[in-house]
């Protein structure tokens, strides 16, 4: 698959990271057109089977296959609305959460979350997956924590769309685990606000993860 990544931060890079890795090409798109290169040049060491990785700006970019936000909640609401009809009959990838800025609470209401908010904002047709927000920027680049494979929590609302996310964690050496529909986004949110709120308690740097065992 093509992935257009939107952000070249930490979690941008991240995800990139395990894209590539995966032999997916990646296409990184930021306000920061310097931003996008260092990070494109960061994650091709990483690539396999071919992958490529390149930059685009927001106005020029060819959108691939899946269209990953990663971009802090409020502003993955102005991108899709930015990029309007361009987002229709895409697999678009909220990794949000939505916390306040003094990170002690969330900002969506009780009966949503950030991917159903981003749901009501963009283009019909556009398919709507939250995936990646329990995975630290840090654990995705190493692939794994404590030699445990990564968990990669998946709500939705079109299980071709899951499948097509599921499908980049698998080949990234992850574990997609699906939800169910996307209003699950709000415990899978929730889930990770608990668990950013215990890096001081637990001491892990951001270096923690999610993990359900058997």
């Amino acid at each position: 698959m093509n992935v257009t990544i939107i952000g070249a931060g930490n979690m941008g890079k991240g995800i990139g990271t395990r894209a590539v890795a995966g032999g997916h090409s990646v296409t990184f798109v930021d306000a920061k057109p310097e931003a996008a290169q260092k990070t494109a040049a960061e994650v091709k060491a990483f690539a396999k089977k071919g992958a490529q990785v390149l930059t685009a700006s927001l106005e020029d970019v060819k959108l691939g296959d899946l269209v990953v936000l990663a971009l802090w909640y409020g502003t993955n609401i102005q991108i899709v609305k930015q990029l309007g009809a361009k987002l229709a009959g895409k697999v678009v990838v909220d990794i949000a959460n939505p916390l306040n800025s003094t990170y002690d609470g969330l900002v969506t209401a009780p009966d949503s979350s950030s991917a159903e908010d981003v749901a009501k904002a963009i283009a019909s047709g556009a398919k709507v997956v939250k995936a990646f927000n329990t995975t630290f920027a840090g654990t995705l680049i190493a692939g794994q924590v404590a030699g445990q494979q990564l968990d990669v929590f998946i709500a939705g609302d079109d299980l071709d769309a899951k499948n097509k996310v599921a499908q980049l964690v698998k080949d990234g050496g992850m574990r997609p685990i699906d939800t169910g529909p996307l209003q699950r986004a709000r415990q899978i949110e929730a889930m990770q606000f608990l668990h950013i709120i215990l890096q001081g308690t637990l001491g892990t740097n951001w270096g923690s993860a999610v993990k359900i065992l058997s």
